[in-house]
């Protein structure tokens, strides 16, 4: 797999979880387009969106329920790109969902792996490739970065880290679609900044590839240890993306 097709592996995702076409993200203009149900969308995601927000950097393309596509329109019409996900002009667009019932939710940067830099790295600690049946039998509160929180059958593969016969740090990716596979990552505490991080999440990254799909990572951008973890371990930014949902799930999350 070269970076162009796995770019173009990600943008056709994205089109399916929008709702438009792969080369809607390669414009110069800002496009909107009705949010729509899809059985190959990633799973985790609420369908229909309310609002949906996704930028590689062309430019910034909104999928929208029937009532907020105006208002999604007069957004990106009004903005470019980059300043659509950033303050102040986030605070607009907060202002004009209020009225919907509607919240800015979750925001995130994407990566996917530089395929001419990637290798394995090592930690000095000893690396095992974990299976599905593995990944099932762990905590997944102890592992919450690493593990599904309320899919676990998602959970397809793992790379663990050990200090003898103790699990010390993980990195295990759930099948989110059918092309594309999320890692997230764990250390213990006593174990992170001595590279383990890193070399859980370029193993796993290759694990994934031989397995015939994409690995992606995510994580918020104001989470700077993961982003520079993304970095070591061979990945670079590819895409981010914001949502907006119902006010009673933007509350129970922030409980």
């Amino acid at each position: 797999m070269t970076n162009e097709e796995a770019l173009w592996i990600a943008l056709s995702q994205s089109a399916i979880d929008h709702g438009c076409r792969p080369e809607d993200f390669l414009s110069e203009q800002n496009k909107v387009v009705p949010s729509r149900n899809s059985p190959d969308a990633r799973r985790y995601l609420r369908r229909p969106q309310a609002l949906e927000l996704t930028s590689y950097g062309a430019n910034a393309v909104a999928s929208a329920s029937p009532e907020l596509m105006e208002a999604a329109k007069a957004y990106v019409d009004r903005y470019p790109a980059v300043h659509c996900f950033q303050t102040p002009q986030l605070l607009v667009l907060s202002r004009w969902l209020r009225p919907f019932g509607k919240e800015l939710c979750f925001m995130g940067e994407y990566f996917l792996p530089d395929l001419d830099k990637l290798r394995g790295l090592d930690c000095g600690l000893c690396c095992r490739t974990m299976e599905r049946e593995q990944l099932a039998s762990l905590s997944a509160q102890l592992w919450r970065n690493a593990l599904s929180q309320d899919a676990r059958e998602w959970d397809v593969l793992g790379v663990g880290a050990y200090e003898g016969e103790r699990l010390v740090g993980l990195a295990a990716c759930s099948a989110d679609c059918k092309t594309m596979w999320q890692i997230g990552v764990d250390v213990l505490p006593a174990y992170r900044r001595q590279g383990v991080a890193s070399a859980l999440t370029s193993r796993l990254a290759l694990e994934v590839l031989e397995r015939g799909a994409l690995p992606f990572y995510c994580c918020a951008w104001s989470n700077l240890a993961s982003i520079r973890n993304a970095l070591r371990s061979g990945f670079r930014p590819a895409w981010v993306q914001l949502s907006a949902a119902e006010r009673s799930f933007t509350d129970q999350l922030a409980r």
